[in-house]
């Protein structure tokens, strides 16, 4: 038998942006039939968006998404595509592939586990389909086939795992095999995290070698609603092999990977394992009979895909570069942003946000062609002739604002930062606006405000009178303000509220302190595969990194006033992502830091437990940030904690009481 030439699709969408949703399909399924592929999976809910949230519940966008899929259904003549949409039976919402082939509608399978943890939200608009359950669902005048189904066109069998399903021990993959499905085709919305794609290659290879199939895994890629990013890396393998490897992190709309099957090889190799154990009660609604043939290939070499800094050693550098770097080229363009504005501290945050907004501009244009970036760019009508430093300086605003306590170190390394990357820096004083708030305030008070007594409330005034210089540039740039404050700030709430919070998006705010530390060091001397280091990334570097909100006499730094971060961060998993409570964490960390005393680490373990739940409003507030791990501390996606709370009192009373008994 001659090979069938398959295809995963990655694609750019966005929640109903019908338009461009279709634009994009069309686009792979010409492209696919450009490279003669017989067989195309698109991705999940890809007609309307994954992340439409709670407008999945408005019949209008349900008809919308039906209306797509019949005009996409001329595109498909000789071939058979799927697509990931909404369906609506028996005053439920499912989530559904349709399968297409020639220009018909086959029928719609069912995804039977949902995505509930962390960042997912699934069931609140979703029932899963119940294994066995199969029936027929009317559109437009016509039945088709719905539910646990798989499709026997002319012999060559093709069932669905959509996304989840592939994650849990009981795969509907499984069932499937038995049943004698030679192609899975898996239609995923699978976000970016750190590892997580070493975790889908080895399910798709593992699927398709425990069920002897061929196995088709697509992907979204970009940022598609604003806090997940989507990596793309379409994977197709058969048998336990690995055939074909996509890109990831691509800033095109479309991409689609391919591979020559051999169906039979993969049915011979099913049936020498001796292990597989076929199920012949095949019930007659369960598969659905199609008359049409698959065309075939001429068997043609094909080398793995793959993106040439998937080699590189340090592939969660360059992971978290190109996936920031994406995340905010999309959110710009998406929301018609004039660039982006980076009030520069001459710290670690603020250089790490600007650098991320500069490779931004280069890991696009070295990802595509310049006419193609310019022309997602088109309402910034940048000049045709503009050179990748001229689209950088028209993007990326780097401002520094001094008050009295503010050094020259910071001010040398905020500007020679900017200027490396290729920003535009501006610096202002906001030394007397500073000074007029302290001089009213007491004035009012009828008392002088002094360090012995006011210490936070003149360190949160000189971070909030930055705001509205920086807002007002923004606004008259109708740019968008990038926060600054990382994840090892927002766990203790060590930011000043409408200071360095300030900004639309956040997009450190899911990354810890110590990674952004080594991530930099990175930059200064390897930086990106393609772009190179960063060596005047040293001035960061080389300091420690500090508020500079004190007087200098103070010597304040962030550890001083915190704890190591080494130690922050151990704690912050320990309590968010383990669930641990005081006494615990404290043990662990005893045992993980050898180095310090019980004494500093009772103390630490105690002011961030204190400090989390204080802090919980500050995180509230925070603007939207991008999803990169599972250690979240994004209320609105990972980790859920009450504004108001017993803030531990109990458990860290028993931690002194503990701690002093065995002390005794």
């Amino acid at each position: 038998m001659k090979p069938i030439k398959i295809a995963a699709a990655v694609l750019n969408q966005t929640p109903m942006d019908w338009d461009t949703n279709e634009r994009n399909m069309e686009r792979a399924i010409r492209e696919a039939r450009k490279q003669d592929v017989r067989v195309l999976c698109l991705p999940e809910l890809c007609i309307t968006g994954y992340g439409c949230d709670d407008v999945f519940w408005s019949p209008t966008l349900q008809d919308t998404a039906i209306d797509i899929l019949h005009r996409m259904l001329p595109h498909t003549a000789g071939m058979v595509v799927s697509f990931g949409l909404p369906l609506v039976f028996q005053n439920c919402i499912f989530n559904v592939a349709c399968l297409v082939g020639d220009g018909k509608i086959l029928g719609f399978a069912g995804k039977k586990f949902l995505a509930a943890d962390g960042i997912h939200y699934e069931p609140r608009w979703f029932k899963p389909w119940p294994t066995g359950l199969r029936s027929e669902v009317k559109l437009r005048g016509k039945y088709y086939p719905v539910g646990d189904i798989f499709f026997d066109l002319n012999g060559v069998r093709i069932g669905f795992e959509i996304c989840e399903d592939a994650w849990v021990a009981s795969r509907p993959g499984g069932a499937m095999a038995q049943k004698g499905v030679d192609i899975i085709l898996n239609p995923s919305a699978s976000h970016f995290a750190f590892g997580k794609y070493e975790v889908r290659k080895r399910f798709v290879l593992e699927g398709s070698r425990a069920f002897g199939v061929v196995y088709a895994y697509s992907n979204l890629v970009g940022n598609e609603s604003g806090r997940a990013i989507y990596d793309g890396g379409g994977l197709i393998a058969s048998c336990g092999k690995l055939l074909a490897e996509g890109e990831r992190f691509t800033f095109a709309d479309c991409h689609i990977t391919t591979a020559n099957v051999d169906i039979e090889s993969a049915r011979a190799a099913k049936l020498s394992s001796g292990s597989f154990r076929p199920n012949l009660e095949v019930a007659m609604n369960e598969v659905v009979q199609v008359d049409f043939d698959i065309p075939r290939n001429d068997r043609q070499s094909l080398s793995i895909e793959q993106a040439t800094w998937e080699r590189s050693p340090r592939i969660k550098e360059e992971e978290f570069t190109r996936a920031i770097a994406l995340a905010l080229f999309d959110y710009m363009r998406k929301s018609r942003s004039r660039g982006f504005v980076v009030s520069m501290s001459g710290g670690a945050d603020s250089a790490a946000v600007a650098t991320l907004t500069s490779f931004m501009v280069r890991l696009a244009l070295q990802d595509s062609e310049k006419e193609e970036v310019l022309r997602k760019l088109a309402y910034l009508n940048l000049p045709e002739e503009s050179t990748v430093d001229d689209i950088i300086k028209k993007l990326l605003l780097c401002v520094y604002q001094a008050t009295e306590h503010s050094g020259e170190t910071t001010r040398n390394a905020a500007e020679s930062v900017t200027r490396a990357i290729g920003g535009e820096f501006l610096e202002l004083s906001v030394d007397d606006v500073y000074k007029h708030y302290v001089e009213a305030v007491g004035g009012a008070l009828g008392r002088e405000i002094t360090w012995g007594q006011d210490d936070i409330a003149l360190q949160n005034i000189q971070a909030r009178v930055r705001g509205p210089s920086v807002w007002m540039l923004t606004n008259i740039r109708g740019s968008l303000l990038l926060a600054t404050s990382n994840r090892s700030e927002a766990a203790v709430g060590y930011a000043t509220m409408d200071g360095d919070t300030c900004g639309g998006l956040s997009p450190i705010a899911g990354i810890d302190k110590a990674y952004l530390r080594r991530w930099l060091k990175w930059v200064q001397t390897e930086g990106p595969e393609g772009i190179g280091p960063i060596p005047e990334m040293s001035f960061v570097n080389e300091q420690q990194p500090t508020a500079e909100l004190r007087p200098r006499e103070f010597k304040q730094t962030d550890e001083k006033d915190l704890m190591p971060y080494e130690v922050l961060d151990a704690i912050e998993r320990a309590a968010i992502r383990d669930k641990f409570f005081p006494e615990d964490a404290f043990h662990l960390m005893v045992s993980e830091f050898p180095q310090y005393s019980e004494s500093d680490i009772r103390k630490w373990v105690a002011r961030f437990y204190t400090l989390f739940a204080r802090n919980q409003w500050k995180r509230e507030r925070y603007a939207p940030s991008f999803h990169v791990d599972d250690k979240n501390l994004d209320p609105k996606t990972w980790c859920r904690f009450p504004i108001l709370s017993g803030g531990y009192e109990r458990e860290l009373k028993q931690l002194r009481e503990s701690v002093e008994g065995d002390s005794e």
